[in-house]
């Protein structure tokens, strides 16, 4: 409730020229406050989302904002909804690029009108805040590897920032339930499985940075709880909800700050969990659990394998 300043902000970060960075869900939000920041100290940014027009409109107003940036913003397709459009839009970046710094899984989807479901079936939140984010991250996970390797990083600054929530906390114990698991034999309210889903997150970092350290990979991969913001992700939400949002929370760039602290600042460790607007904090011990981690992440690897 009492988060204090952010430790890492446009007015102290260190120029980020040369660097490459995606920020998915960058047309609005968070995403689009964090591609502001980077963009503003010459990054190259890759505004990952759906929609080309809203992403068009995010490049104009910042490249409008920060007129003698040397840094360069990109659209890049990106429908987390469809896993079968997913290894594309990896590839359209990867014909690109040849390094990538920081992998930032920002956007997902809250509380949809239930019944929602992504083009594979799967319910929306499930589908589009774990495995489409699973997916991408598999994707990307080699150049990550190689951006390391090549030496053109500095140490541990290579990383993949994914995006939970405090709702996280509210998921229920077990946090997956793996015999109903895409809701087909008993239903749940939008907000638990919105809950389920950023535990999700949590646990697919969890053990996204165990493997790392085994494989000596060398990326980096910490979660985090952005804080409480007005955005479009409470489009959705009930009229109550939403204005209640609104009255308690803050402006959506100090979400960014949140992101900013744990993709760049370098005191961050494999596997950490950052809380509102830079603070390390623990997460949830059973999310981090190794054999949940090991047995989620078979079980998505599983659901992508035929979109790999």
């Amino acid at each position: 409730m009492c988060p204090g300043e952010p430790p890492l902000t446009e007015h102290n970060l260190g120029s980020q020229e040369g660097k490459v960075f995606i920020v998915t869900g960058a047309s609005t939000g968070l995403g689009k406050e964090l591609a502001k920041i980077l963009f503003s100290k010459h990054a190259k940014v890759y505004i990952a989302a759906r929609s080309a027009t809203k992403a068009q409109a995010a490049i104009t107003e910042i490249r409008t904002l920060y007129p003698a940036s040397k840094g360069d913003l990109v659209y890049l397709f990106l429908d987390l909804s469809d896993l079968s459009t997913i290894k594309k839009s990896a590839q359209s970046f990867l014909s690109r690029e040849s390094r990538l710094d920081v992998l930032f899984n920002n956007a997902g989807v809250m509380v949809p009108p239930a019944g929602s479901v992504t083009a594979q079936g799967w319910e929306l939140q499930l589908g589009t805040n774990v495995l489409g984010t699973f997916l991408l991250t598999r994707c990307l996970n080699q150049i990550l590897v190689e951006t390391v390797k090549t030496g053109v990083a500095e140490k541990n600054s290579v990383r993949v920032v994914w995006v939970s929530s405090a709702a996280a906390d509210g998921a229920p114990k077990p946090a997956i339930d793996f015999d109903n698991i895409n809701y087909e034999k008993r239903e749940e309210g939008q907000w638990q499985k919105y809950e389920r889903s950023k535990a999700g997150n949590i646990i697919h970092a969890c053990e996204a940075a165990r493997q790392s350290e085994r494989s000596g990979g060398g990326v980096f991969h910490v979660s985090l709880h952005p804080g409480l913001f007005p955005t479009d992700l409470q489009r959705t939400m009930p009229g109550w909800q939403a204005s209640l949002v609104k009255m308690m929370g803050k402006e959506p760039k100090y979400g960014a700050y949140t992101q900013l602290y744990a993709g760049l600042d370098p005191n961050i460790a494999n596997g950490s969990f950052v809380g509102p607007y830079g603070k390390l904090l623990k997460a949830r011990s059973d999310l981090c659990e190794k054999a949940l981690g090991q047995k989620y992440w078979e079980w998505a690897e599983k659901q992508v394998e035929p979109f790999l």
